[in-house]
């Protein structure tokens, strides 16, 4: 990896990641690498720096920042030679926590960028549109809507503060699914399809999901009241909440979810109203590891 396209989001992480860029860029160039900065001035324009970068034969994408930003990097790689990699700078991190690198320094996270495992991961597909981590397609969408729409607090508070302003509102939805061909109707507040197991920073919503095992794993909960799922939400830090018993677990390869009035988000970034349907693509895009997955 001797020529190396750094994307990068400057408002992540509450404006971290330009430091974290400055950091690691220069860690890179220490160890021989050439390395140019793409900065974009919007989603738009940043995935348009990483698509030209692809096309143009960059040795690796690295994106800095959090998983908005490794999002774009996904989609532009997705289906190419190019590997893609992380240094971490943003509020949520769940694509770090899913890659191994986690609480990784911006020095420790360009050695992996050089000396790391290229590895082939899944991920999800909905139409145009990919996803590495979690697809969101109730509660936890509209809780993610609102925290867009949030200007204060600042970090994991505004997605704290969102999630109590959606319970008081909370009702269940009726839901169509349809997984590997079998329908399934219900009525739920929360459906999620993990190719990773977390969302959220650091909540395990589907928390046996493996981004390399070919399936998606599903989490659905039942119709709760509000008051019951204020006691659910602390479990879910910990994947426990699937103990309870209005919360389901299943896998499937292919995922089809209808109910009206929701805009699915996928890795925290609005992605389709519904209905859609989730294909999980096995080894759709080379990511640069600390170790080989299991």
């Amino acid at each position: 990896m001797r020529d190396i396209s750094l994307l990068v989001n400057p408002t992540s992480g509450k404006g971290r990641a330009r430091e974290a860029a400055r950091r690691a860029a220069e860690r890179l160039r220490r160890d021989g690498a050439s390395v140019t900065e793409l900065v974009g001035t919007g989603a738009t324009h940043a995935a348009r720096l990483a698509e030209h970068a692809v096309a143009s034969g960059t040795d690796a994408l690295v994106a800095c920042g959090g998983d908005g930003i490794m999002n774009i990097a996904l989609r532009a790689a997705v289906g190419t030679v190019t590997p893609i990699g992380l240094i971490p700078a943003g509020t949520g991190n769940d694509y770090a926590r899913m890659l191994g690198l986690h609480g990784s320094d911006p020095e420790d996270a360009a050695r992996v960028v050089l000396a790391g495992v290229t590895s082939a991961i899944d991920a999800g597909r909905c139409g145009e549109q990919w996803f590495g981590t979690v697809l969101s397609c109730g509660f936890d969408a509209k809780v993610n809507e609102r925290t867009n729409r949030m200007s204060w607090p600042r970090g994991k508070w505004r997605y704290n503060l969102a999630v109590v302003a959606e319970l008081a509102k909370l009702r269940p939805l009726d839901y169509r699914l349809e997984l590997d061909g079998e329908s399934w109707e219900t009525s739920a507040v929360l459906v999620a399809i993990g190719n990773g197991p977390s969302y959220g920073g650091g909540m395990r919503i589907c928390p046996e999901a493996s981004y390399v095992d070919g399936w998606f794993d599903v989490t659905v909960i039942g119709p709760v009241a509000a008051r019951r799922l204020i006691r659910l939400l602390p479990t879910v830090y910990d994947g426990r909440h699937v103990e309870y018993s209005q919360v389901t677990t299943v896998r499937a390869r292919r995922v089809s979810v209808s109910t009206p009035g929701v805009t699915a988000y996928g890795d925290g970034e609005p992605l389709a109203r519904l209905p859609l349907t989730a294909e999980c693509v096995p080894g759709a895009v080379n990511v640069l590891v600390p170790s080989e997955p299991r």
